[in-house]
Protein backbone atom coordinates (compact mmCIF):
# COMPACT_ATOMS: atom_id res chain seq x y z
CA UNK A 1 0.00 0.00 0.00
CA UNK A 2 2.84 2.40 0.81
CA UNK A 3 4.34 1.82 -2.62
CA UNK A 4 1.00 2.73 -4.24
CA UNK A 5 0.79 5.93 -2.19
CA UNK A 6 4.35 6.90 -3.13
CA UNK A 7 3.56 6.26 -6.77
CA UNK A 8 0.37 8.34 -6.76
CA UNK A 9 1.56 11.28 -4.64
CA UNK A 10 3.53 13.07 -7.40
CA UNK A 11 0.44 13.06 -9.64
CA UNK A 12 -1.52 15.30 -7.24
CA UNK A 13 -4.86 13.62 -7.98
CA UNK A 14 -6.85 15.12 -5.13
CA UNK A 15 -8.05 18.29 -6.94
CA UNK A 16 -9.04 16.28 -10.02
CA UNK A 17 -11.03 13.72 -8.05
CA UNK A 18 -12.63 16.46 -5.94
CA UNK A 19 -14.03 18.18 -9.01
CA UNK A 20 -15.60 14.94 -10.20
CA UNK A 21 -17.05 14.31 -6.74
CA UNK A 22 -18.67 17.73 -6.43
CA UNK A 23 -19.93 17.81 -10.00
CA UNK A 24 -21.38 14.28 -10.08
CA UNK A 25 -23.16 14.44 -6.72
CA UNK A 26 -24.66 17.91 -7.12
CA UNK A 27 -25.96 17.09 -10.59
CA UNK A 28 -27.31 13.74 -9.35
CA UNK A 29 -29.35 15.36 -6.57
CA UNK A 30 -30.63 18.12 -8.87
CA UNK A 31 -31.76 15.57 -11.47
CA UNK A 32 -33.49 13.57 -8.75
CA UNK A 33 -35.37 16.69 -7.67
CA UNK A 34 -36.46 17.32 -11.25
CA UNK A 35 -37.47 13.65 -11.59
CA UNK A 36 -39.75 14.02 -8.57
CA UNK A 37 -41.67 16.75 -10.41
CA UNK A 38 -41.84 14.58 -13.59
CA UNK A 39 -42.63 11.04 -12.41
CA UNK A 40 -43.28 9.85 -15.95
CA UNK A 41 -39.71 10.59 -17.03
CA UNK A 42 -38.29 7.39 -15.62
CA UNK A 43 -34.98 7.87 -17.42
CA UNK A 44 -34.28 10.89 -15.20
CA UNK A 45 -34.40 8.71 -12.12
CA UNK A 46 -32.03 6.17 -13.62
CA UNK A 47 -29.68 8.96 -14.63
CA UNK A 48 -29.75 10.29 -11.07
CA UNK A 49 -29.11 6.79 -9.73
CA UNK A 50 -26.09 6.30 -12.02
CA UNK A 51 -24.60 9.67 -11.12
CA UNK A 52 -25.16 9.04 -7.40
CA UNK A 53 -23.23 5.77 -7.56
CA UNK A 54 -20.38 7.37 -9.52
CA UNK A 55 -20.34 10.34 -7.14
CA UNK A 56 -20.13 8.05 -4.11
CA UNK A 57 -17.13 6.27 -5.62
CA UNK A 58 -15.55 9.64 -6.36
CA UNK A 59 -16.16 10.72 -2.75
CA UNK A 60 -14.22 7.69 -1.56
CA UNK A 61 -11.43 8.60 -3.99
CA UNK A 62 -11.43 12.18 -2.67
CA UNK A 63 -10.97 10.95 0.87
CA UNK A 64 -8.13 8.62 -0.15
CA UNK A 65 -6.23 11.17 -2.24
CA UNK A 66 -6.86 13.87 0.36
CA UNK A 67 -5.10 11.74 2.96
CA UNK A 68 -2.07 11.47 0.68
CA UNK A 69 -1.95 15.24 0.18
CA UNK A 70 -2.32 15.89 3.91
CA UNK A 71 0.67 13.69 4.69
CA UNK A 72 2.74 15.52 2.09
CA UNK A 73 2.02 19.12 3.13
CA UNK A 74 1.28 18.85 6.87
CA UNK A 75 4.76 19.82 8.09
CA UNK A 76 4.88 22.87 5.81
CA UNK A 77 1.65 24.42 7.18
CA UNK A 78 1.28 26.84 10.05
CA UNK A 79 -1.18 26.39 12.95
CA UNK A 80 -4.12 28.28 11.31
CA UNK A 81 -3.80 26.28 8.09
CA UNK A 82 -3.58 23.02 10.04
CA UNK A 83 -6.86 23.79 11.79
CA UNK A 84 -8.56 24.33 8.43
CA UNK A 85 -7.01 21.13 7.09
CA UNK A 86 -8.29 19.13 10.08
CA UNK A 87 -11.85 20.34 9.51
CA UNK A 88 -11.58 19.68 5.79
CA UNK A 89 -10.27 16.16 6.37
CA UNK A 90 -12.98 15.31 8.92
CA UNK A 91 -15.71 16.52 6.57
CA UNK A 92 -14.15 14.51 3.76
CA UNK A 93 -14.33 11.34 5.85
CA UNK A 94 -17.91 11.94 6.99
CA UNK A 95 -19.07 12.84 3.48
CA UNK A 96 -17.47 9.75 1.96
CA UNK A 97 -19.42 7.59 4.41
CA UNK A 98 -22.62 9.62 3.96
CA UNK A 99 -22.64 9.42 0.17
CA UNK A 100 -21.84 5.73 0.28
CA UNK A 101 -24.96 5.24 2.43
CA UNK A 102 -27.00 7.52 0.16
CA UNK A 103 -25.91 5.57 -2.91
CA UNK A 104 -27.04 2.31 -1.28
CA UNK A 105 -30.27 3.98 -0.17
CA UNK A 106 -30.89 5.23 -3.70
CA UNK A 107 -30.39 1.73 -5.13
CA UNK A 108 -32.96 0.33 -2.69
CA UNK A 109 -35.45 3.08 -3.60
CA UNK A 110 -35.10 2.33 -7.30
CA UNK A 111 -35.00 -1.46 -7.02
CA UNK A 112 -37.50 -2.22 -4.26
CA UNK A 113 -41.01 -0.85 -4.09
CA UNK A 114 -41.28 -0.88 -0.31
CA UNK A 115 -38.45 1.73 -0.14
CA UNK A 116 -40.17 4.16 -2.51
CA UNK A 117 -41.98 5.84 0.39
CA UNK A 118 -38.66 7.06 1.82
CA UNK A 119 -37.76 8.98 -1.34
CA UNK A 120 -38.75 12.35 0.15
CA UNK A 121 -36.56 11.77 3.23
CA UNK A 122 -33.74 10.65 0.96
CA UNK A 123 -33.91 13.89 -1.04
CA UNK A 124 -33.83 16.03 2.12
CA UNK A 125 -30.75 14.20 3.42
CA UNK A 126 -29.12 14.39 -0.02
CA UNK A 127 -29.63 18.16 -0.23
CA UNK A 128 -28.06 18.66 3.21
CA UNK A 129 -25.16 16.44 2.16
CA UNK A 130 -24.39 18.38 -1.02
CA UNK A 131 -24.55 21.70 0.88
CA UNK A 132 -21.99 20.29 3.33
CA UNK A 133 -19.97 19.07 0.37
CA UNK A 134 -19.91 22.61 -1.00
CA UNK A 135 -18.65 23.93 2.33
CA UNK A 136 -15.93 21.31 2.40
CA UNK A 137 -14.90 22.39 -1.09
CA UNK A 138 -14.77 25.97 0.16
CA UNK A 139 -12.34 24.94 2.92
CA UNK A 140 -10.17 23.29 0.30
CA UNK A 141 -10.11 26.56 -1.61
CA UNK A 142 -9.09 28.42 1.55
CA UNK A 143 -6.16 26.05 2.00
CA UNK A 144 -4.95 26.64 -1.55
CA UNK A 145 -5.70 30.32 -2.17
CA UNK A 146 -5.18 31.72 1.34
CA UNK A 147 -2.40 29.49 2.66
CA UNK A 148 -0.83 28.18 -0.57
CA UNK A 149 -1.18 24.55 0.54
CA UNK A 150 0.40 22.19 -1.95
CA UNK A 151 1.52 24.97 -4.30
CA UNK A 152 4.92 26.18 -5.44
CA UNK A 153 4.37 29.32 -3.34
CA UNK A 154 4.35 27.22 -0.18
CA UNK A 155 7.50 25.39 -1.30
CA UNK A 156 9.28 28.69 -1.97
CA UNK A 157 8.32 30.19 1.40
CA UNK A 158 8.25 27.39 4.00
CA UNK A 159 7.18 27.94 7.58
CA UNK A 160 10.17 29.33 9.55
CA UNK A 161 11.72 26.91 11.98
CA UNK A 162 13.84 27.41 15.07
CA UNK A 163 17.00 27.12 13.00
CA UNK A 164 15.86 30.09 10.97
CA UNK A 165 15.37 32.33 14.00
CA UNK A 166 17.46 35.51 14.05
CA UNK A 167 20.87 35.27 15.67
CA UNK A 168 21.48 37.34 18.81
CA UNK A 169 24.73 38.64 17.30
CA UNK A 170 24.37 42.16 15.93
CA UNK A 171 24.04 42.45 12.21
CA UNK A 172 26.24 44.76 10.12
CA UNK A 173 23.39 47.23 9.93
CA UNK A 174 23.13 47.31 13.72
CA UNK A 175 26.79 48.32 14.08
CA UNK A 176 26.37 51.51 12.08
CA UNK A 177 24.93 53.63 14.93
CA UNK A 178 27.89 52.83 17.16
CA UNK A 179 30.35 53.91 14.46
CA UNK A 180 28.60 57.24 13.93
CA UNK A 181 28.69 58.22 17.63
CA UNK A 182 31.60 60.73 18.15
CA UNK A 183 34.15 59.89 20.81
CA UNK A 184 35.24 62.67 23.29
CA UNK A 185 38.54 64.40 22.53
CA UNK A 186 41.35 63.76 25.05
CA UNK A 187 41.96 67.52 25.54
CA UNK A 188 38.33 68.39 26.16
CA UNK A 189 38.92 68.76 29.93
CA UNK A 190 41.90 71.17 29.60
CA UNK A 191 41.19 74.94 30.05
CA UNK A 192 40.99 76.89 26.84
CA UNK A 193 44.29 78.44 25.71
CA UNK A 194 44.61 82.26 25.97
CA UNK A 195 45.36 83.70 22.54
CA UNK A 196 48.72 85.47 22.27
CA UNK A 197 48.59 89.22 21.52
CA UNK A 198 49.33 90.32 18.02
CA UNK A 199 52.79 91.84 17.36
CA UNK A 200 51.31 94.73 15.39
CA UNK A 201 49.38 96.13 18.37
CA UNK A 202 51.01 97.94 21.35
CA UNK A 203 50.89 96.20 24.62
CA UNK A 204 48.34 97.53 27.03
CA UNK A 205 49.99 96.15 30.17
CA UNK A 206 50.12 98.90 32.87
CA UNK A 207 53.34 100.10 34.38
CA UNK A 208 54.10 99.08 37.94
CA UNK A 209 52.80 101.54 40.51
CA UNK A 210 56.06 101.66 42.50
CA UNK A 211 58.15 102.79 39.49
CA UNK A 212 58.55 106.65 39.37
CA UNK A 213 57.67 108.30 36.15
CA UNK A 214 59.97 110.94 34.61
CA UNK A 215 58.61 114.51 34.59
CA UNK A 216 58.48 116.16 31.20
CA UNK A 217 59.75 119.60 32.59
CA UNK A 218 62.70 120.33 34.89
CA UNK A 219 61.89 121.78 38.34
CA UNK A 220 63.46 125.30 39.13
CA UNK A 221 66.53 125.21 41.31
CA UNK A 222 66.41 127.01 44.69
CA UNK A 223 70.08 128.13 44.47
CA UNK A 224 70.55 131.54 42.78
CA UNK A 225 72.79 131.75 39.85
CA UNK A 226 76.30 133.14 40.44
CA UNK A 227 76.25 135.39 37.48
CA UNK A 228 73.50 137.68 38.82
CA UNK A 229 74.77 140.74 40.85
CA UNK A 230 72.71 142.48 43.48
Amino acid sequence: MDSVVKFLQPWQLHPVVDHFTIGLLIVAVLIDLVASAAPTRIWLRYTALTLTILGALAAGGSYFTGGMEADRIWNALGPPARDVLKTHAQLGEYLAITFGILALWRILIQGFGFMAGSRAIYLIVAVVAIVTLGYSGHLGGVLVYDYGAGTALMAAAPVPSQAASPSPAPSPSGALPTVSVPTPLPTSTAPPAIPAPSASKPTDSPMPRNTPTSSPTAEPSATPSAGVSM
